[in-house]
């Protein structure tokens, strides 16, 4: 990648990879314990259909008009016709992150699992479980009723989005570290995972930056390594392949630095 001065628009200072740029009003917000992700109710999952398919709608429009979105070598996700799968992509998009899986999965329904913060942003956070939003407990017992709900989702041969930086870094063009908590999920259900990488490049007569998202894999875990060992690898080799797309880059909108940095 090389930069230049004046592709800098902005400057951004963290402290660590955990800092939070993007908060909603309520960004403490906790699930109450008698949340419910999987709604049995006949009028709730017909109203849920619904808006899930308007939303695929709005994903095209969002993602190719305001975003200018570009998805490369989506075709791979049909390896899967025959089972749920997996997707992990670095967290850059505030909102395109919500409708960049939608648009990637489609036309099979797409889940993301999110933080319960998300449910309190103006206007789209109510909206977000009928869109499939899974919103991260922080209960055992609801950890429990999550982890049965994501396993629905891809019985059902469903598609379920994870950003393992958790924290939304906007036109980020690195990829920060993660561990391997997440990578429970594909392991646990036996199922492929695919790497979602967004990438910046610049355009001739804007500012703000075209969006490409390439998608590689499948990735499957090692049934031969015990289960710590087993996300681990299936966590490196995806790390790795957000590392190298992320070489895509050729423009940087927003810069961060570490505040440790600063003269």
């Amino acid at each position: 990648m090389n930069f230049t001065a004046k592709d800098q628009t902005m400057i951004r200072y963290y402290k660590s990879y955990s800092d939070d740029f993007v908060e909603s009003r309520d960004q403490s917000y906790r699930l109450p314990s008698d949340y419910i992700w999987i709604h049995e109710n006949a009028a709730y999952r017909a109203f849920s259909e619904i808006v899930y398919r308007i939303g695929e709608i709005a994903s095209f429009f969002y993602c190719r008009f305001v975003l200018h979105v570009r998805i490369r070598n989506r075709k791979i996700l049909r390896q899967c016709r025959e089972t749920g799968y997996f997707i992990y992509g670095n967290h850059t998009q505030p909102a395109g992150d919500a409708w960049i899986p939608i648009r990637a999965a489609a036309p099979r329904r797409g889940y993301a699992v999110v933080s319960p913060a998300n449910l309190k942003v103006p206007i789209l956070g109510p909206v977000l479980p009928y869109l499939g939003a899974l919103p991260v407990p922080d209960s055992t017992g609801g950890m429990k009723k999550f982890q049965r709900a994501v396993e629905q989702r891809i019985r059902e041969k469903s598609c379920v989005a994870v950003y393992p930086e958790a924290h939304v870094w906007p036109w980020y063009t690195g990829i920060r570290p993660f561990g391997a908590v997440s990578f429970t999920f594909p392991v646990r259900c036996g199922v492929p995972s695919f790497c979602m990488t967004t990438t910046y490049q610049k355009r001739r007569y804007r500012k703000k930056p075209k969006v490409t998202v390439y998608m590689d894999g499948p990735f499957y875990p090692d049934r031969k390594l015990k289960l710590k060992e087993q996300k681990k690898k299936l966590r490196d080799e995806i790390y790795h392949c957000m590392l190298w797309r992320s070489g895509e880059n050729t423009c940087q909108y927003v810069t961060y630095e570490q505040e440790t940095e600063r003269s």
